[in-house]
């Protein structure tokens, strides 16, 4: 029986947007755009019918070990993954809304020190600005949940895990900053 079951093995994927100095990491949106936008090219070549097989609890245990102490969690992706042809009902992908939630991701990277300002060169960091651009986001899924495609809606849980940990770390290192200054 083991010999028809197919191999399972993973391949662990940093889709974190934030170097450890706290830069966005462009090369990670630019990848997550190349596969999505060749996964739907490669599901018309595929097989269809199989279904696509999850590992459970491998994000809440990657998102638990990002609360313990690590910098971010790091996803398992399977390393072959069967393609399935969406439903005829199933909601259709919007490059714009994608873009929506990219810019909205951007945005809030860039009020926690993602980018540098132009005139004095030193990161931005309005964690008030950033807080308020994370509930829009936070509103944005509630209110398209089950609108939504499922790359969409990857997409949204991915942008709001990744800027709500950068959130929590750059709270602490301000709060920690504070501390040291009222110090001295």
């Amino acid at each position: 029986m083991s010999e028809s079951k197919q191999d399972e093995s993973f391949k662990v994927v940093d889709r974190r947007l934030f170097t450890a100095e706290g830069e966005f990491r462009k090369d990670v949106a630019e990848q997550q755009d190349r596969e999505r936008e060749t996964a739907p090219a490669a599901s018309k070549t595929k097989a269809t019918g199989a279904a696509t097989a999850t590992a459970p609890g491998m994000a809440s245990s990657a998102g638990a070990s990002a609360l313990a102490g690590n910098t971010a969690p790091l996803e398992a992706v399977p390393a072959e993954v069967p393609a399935v042809e969406p439903a005829a009902d199933a909601p259709k992908r919007s490059a714009v809304f994608e873009n929506l939630i990219r810019s909205l991701g951007q945005n809030a990277a860039m009020l926690l020190g993602g980018y540098a300002d132009p005139r004095t060169g030193q990161p931005v960091l309005d964690l008030e600005g950033a807080r308020e651009m994370i509930d829009m986001l936070d509103a944005l899924r509630e209110k398209t949940q089950g609108n939504l495609a499922a790359e969409e809606d990857t997409l949204l849980l991915d942008v709001l895990g990744n800027l709500k940990l950068a959130f929590m770390e750059m709270a602490k290192a301000a709060a920690k900053h504070e501390k040291t200054q009222s110090q001295h």
